[in-house]
Parts: structure tokens; sequence; C-alpha cells
């Protein structure tokens, strides 16, 4: 069975990765994958550099980024929150329309919606999800948050919201890093699976 790495962010990340592009699809073709994607915290810098590699290199170029949704309204700019000012979402191009799509989002996240982070909202995804595929993305993301709080109900509200809007190209991302919140939101999520 083939495996691609989904959900990887490169240096474009800031304080966040350190993965080098031209070294991640070396590494990519080494391990004989034949496909990999980038998908770097709110921003599209690395993609063409990524895009030329990959293809270089026989690499099937996926091409992505992990949004930041904010809780409610991207224009709302309030003082306090802390990390609760957005949340993470994995957007993936799957053609060229959501490729147009994601580039779309995320200079929306830039021009209207920075706050801290460059942020969109869920009638951001709605007006510009076609051709994408989503990933419920990492702990930061809404759906973990919420099992996290034990507010299974507002977890399950999300999940039929994402799936309504996305139908089979939404997919809950389950990730092992040996953490214990980890392993507690793939339990909960395994009931899908």
């Amino acid at each position: 069975m083939a495996f691609t790495h989904l959900h990887v962010h490169t240096e474009y990340s800031l304080l966040d990765g350190s993965n080098k592009i031209k070294e991640y699809v070396a590494r990519v073709k080494e391990l004989g994958m034949n496909s990999a994607a980038i998908t770097d915290h709110g921003v599209m810098y690395g993609v063409i550099d990524f895009y030329r590699a990959a293809r270089a290199e026989g690499i099937k170029p996926i091409l992505g980024c992990e949004v930041y949704v904010a809780p409610n309204s991207r224009f709302d700019k309030e003082l306090t929150g802390g990390e609760e000012r957005y949340h993470h979402l994995v957007l993936l191009a799957e053609n060229n329309q959501g490729y147009a799509n994601l580039m779309k989002i995320v200079s929306i996240g830039f021009t209207e919606g920075f706050y801290y982070k460059p942020r969109i909202d869920l009638k951001t995804l709605e007006a510009h999800h076609e051709g994408l595929i989503c990933l419920s993305a990492c702990l930061a993301g809404d759906i973990p948050q919420a099992i996290l709080r034990r507010d299974f109900e507002e977890a399950e509200r999300l999940v039929v919201w994402f799936k309504n809007l996305f139908g089979d190209d939404f997919y809950l991302e389950m990730q092992n890093h040996f953490l214990d919140e980890q392993l507690e939101v793939n339990k909960y999520l395994r009931q899908y699976a």
C-alpha cells in the first residue's frame, strides 16, 4: 500500500517547520514514495518551489495549506482569547479549481481576517470550497479541541458541518505523536472509521 504525507510543514511555517523543500523531496524519493504534500501554516510561499522540485524528481506534488479559522467571523478582533483566536484546518487542492480557491482563501485570510494570524471563517470556506479536500487538522483543530473539552455534541456538529460542505472530500485526521491528548482524540475519532 502506498503512503503519502498529507500534512507537512516546511521552512515557510515560521517557528514550526524546518523541513527544507529540496531535502524533503529528496527524502520522499529516497523512501520510494510517489507523492507528497506541502501544507504550511497560513501561507503558500513555498508552493511553487515545492511543485518544481517535486516534478523534477518524478514526485506528484499535492498543494495545500493549514489555514487558521476564526471561531466566529474573520472580521472579529477581540482582545482576549489566547489560542482561541483561531483553529487549524488543512486544505488540499484536488484540481486547478481547488488551487485557485486555495489561493483565494489564503489571500482573504491576509486581506480581511488578519488578527495575529491570517484567519478565515466558515463563510469563506462555504464560498470557496470547490475542488478542495479538507482534513480536520492536528490538536489545534476545532474538532480535536471540542473532543478535549469533552464537548462531544459540538465535535459531532462540526463533523456533520464539514461533511455536508466537503462530502467525501472531508477526512478526520489522526496522528500519533505519543501525546495523551492525541491518543484521546484518536480514540474518539475511531468511531467514524
